[in-house]
């Protein structure tokens, strides 16, 4: 599947949740997560948690396309040129971690673009579920805990967040 933007002619023409998990997965189709799994399963289990949290299609959309900016499978001109609403491609953009940026930077980013919170609180809770640590050497589980443990505190999410 070729990994090109739509030209949206109306609202309506945004690309489907269906197309968005399609190219957000072949995008990462080489990729696999630190416990060697697939990625496109991270993808999903933060797009599950992101309807879980009550997001809507815009957001879950953005859930698919989180990391795909910041891992270089997709470039901001093609999220800018993709049909996508713009709250999809805002919350794109402030999950997406810069080179060098400081935890309270990048999370007064995420604060002040609706939806971006939620969509990071579900990233946080896939990334710091205790199996998927478990899977990992104990120095990298615990330097991960307490990085995805900072950023809940910086982001002020809460046990049920």
């Amino acid at each position: 599947m070729p990994l090109m933007p739509h030209e949206p002619r109306s609202s309506e023409a945004y690309m489907s949740l269906g197309e968005v998990e399609a190219i957000a997965c072949a995008a990462h189709a080489a990729q696999q997560d630190k416990a060697g799994r697939p990625y496109a399963e991270h993808l999903r289990a933060v797009a599950e948690g992101v309807r879980a949290r009550g997001g809507g299609d815009e957001l879950v959309a953005a859930a698919w396309l989180h990391d795909s900016v910041e891992d270089g499978v997709l470039d901001d001109g093609w999220l800018a040129a993709a049909a996508l609403p713009q709250v999809t491609k805002d919350v794109v953009r402030a999950v997406t971690k810069r080179p060098g940026e400081e935890p309270e930077a990048y999370a007064r980013r995420i604060l002040a673009a609706p939806g971006a919170r939620l969509v990071k609180a579900a990233d946080l809770a896939h990334n710091a579920d205790p199996q998927r640590l478990a899977a990992l050497d104990a120095p990298t589980a615990e330097r991960l805990a307490r990085k995805y443990s900072a950023m809940r505190t910086y982001l002020g999410l809460g046990p049920g967040d």
